[in-house]
């Protein structure tokens, strides 16, 4: 009997394990972990084919207490992506999880873990935090590629980002190159999309690190690309169905610029495609990021309190170099603008993230009122390399770099004396250059 017993679970076993591994292979990439608030978290996933699939989840301190997502059925329309909801959560906590696909687990060999935010205000410090960054990544598909040298390269650089073990990653556009095949229809996008997010060696920094990201010319359209490409409310879809942001677009506005926060830092996500006029138009008004858009920035800037207020847009802002697509050769009087209000309004510690260059600097400003601002270029990831000798009267001695990298921002220090520790490393996570800014009072 006993031996009949065993017998008995071990075909059980070995029919749950086919199971499980017939619905791994229904995955296409993910899962990914979105936006983390203290009473929700966003996750999302991609399959292969029309699949349902949900997410069970536990605290790592009490994992008998588990919780379910909604349930979300993956149609081809989107992509095969779904955005699941975990809505029994507390602030502070880490939770494990699990994918199930058509209601079976799926096996992972890699760490599967989300976390909420601590709720600090009034009680203690901030908490310290990590924060990877990096733009311009290009995922090579011979076929879809020029002709020549592939374009893309180094993809343990996602590897080496995951190995140091960001809270965060902030994805500064060109996350996806579109090619000539995508441009103009929905197949398209939801192909390169596809192609670039189910790299394996993306597979575990999507799995436990929350990801939030703007877009730049590369995954919004054509190269330049603008307000006028005709497929930019797909291009807004799309970016919607394969990212988890907490928001997209200002109120009656489209686009995608958003807000979030974690611990005591606000993040402002800038859109400077929607909204843009033809790099080469020769009359009328010029915009780049709009009227709206840029009002909305100082005055969600002048309202802040945070000790660091971090503003990611695609462009360089502060590079004096006047060149491609930089600010001060597209629309110098809209970045005058900006750069003058923040400083009539007296707006301290604004930190610009930027990408698209394919190279990475830091530059520095000291404004007439005597407050700093910074504009941290990293770039690419894996796209091609950008080797200049182009003059930035703004750019701080030492921080250039002209070979793929990403960037590890750490925040700490007590409530009132923050700091911003900036580490550039290599593909392979050699560390390049340091620099700490601390919040100015």
């Amino acid at each position: 009997m006993k031996r009949l017993r065993r017998r008995l679970f071990y075909l059980f076993w070995i029919a749950l394990s086919t199971t499980s591994f017939s619905q791994k292979s229904l995955l296409q990439s993910g899962p990914m972990l979105g936006y983390s608030d203290m009473m929700e978290v966003m996750l999302w996933v991609q399959t292969k084919s029309t699949a349902q699939v949900q997410i069970a989840y536990w605290p790592e301190d009490d994992p008998p207490k588990r919780f379910l997502t909604n349930v979300k059925t993956t149609e081809k329309a989107e992509g095969y992506t779904a955005h699941l909801v975990a809505d029994e959560v507390q602030p502070g906590h880490r939770y494990g999880y699990e994918l199930l696909i058509n209601n079976q687990p799926v096996p992972l060999d890699y760490p599967t873990v989300f976390q909420t935010q601590t709720l600090w205000q009034w009680r203690t410090d901030p908490p310290p935090f990590k924060l990877a960054v990096g733009s311009c990544a290009y995922v090579n598909e011979p076929e879809y590629d020029r002709p020549g040298k592939p374009y893309g390269d180094g993809y343990q650089i996602f590897t080496s980002i995951h190995q140091k073990r960001p809270d965060l990653m902030l994805w500064l556009g060109d996350n996806t190159y579109l090619r000539e095949v995508d441009w103009f229809t929905r197949t398209g996008f939801l192909h390169r999309y596809t192609h670039t997010r189910s790299l394996p060696e993306m597979q575990a920094l999507l799995a436990s690190t929350h990801h939030y990201a703007i877009w730049d010319d590369h995954d919004y359209g054509p190269n330049d690309s603008d307000g006028t490409f005709i497929h930019k409310e797909l291009a807004t879809e799309v970016f919607k169905l394969f990212w988890a942001n907490p928001a997209y677009g200002l109120p009656g506005q489209g686009g995608i610029t958003s807000y979030f926060q974690w611990a005591d830092v606000d993040f402002f996500l800038l859109d400077d495609r929607y909204f843009r006029t033809p790099n080469n138009q020769k009359t009328g008004e010029h915009r780049l990021l709009g009227k709206e858009q840029s009002e909305w920035l100082i005055g969600a800037l002048a309202a802040s309190t945070a000790p660091f207020k971090i503003v990611a847009i695609g462009g360089q802002v502060l590079t004096t170099f006047a060149g491609n697509e930089t600010y001060v050769n597209l629309n110098p009087a809209e970045r005058s603008f900006l750069l003058k209000r923040i400083e009539e309004e007296g707006i301290k510690n604004v930190v610009f993230l930027t990408g698209d260059r394919h190279h990475t600097e830091l530059s520095k400003l000291v404004n007439n009122v005597g407050n700093t601002v910074y504009d941290l270029t990293v770039s690419p990831l894996t796209s091609g390399v950008h080797t200049t000798d182009e003059r930035n009267m703004l750019r701080e001695e030492g921080t250039l770099v002209a070979e793929r990298n990403f960037a590890i921002l750490e925040f700490s220090g007590p409530r009132l004396e923050r700091s911003m520790a900036i580490r550039i490393y290599d593909s392979n996570g050699k560390e390049l250059w340091k620099r700490t800014v601390k919040s100015e009072k």
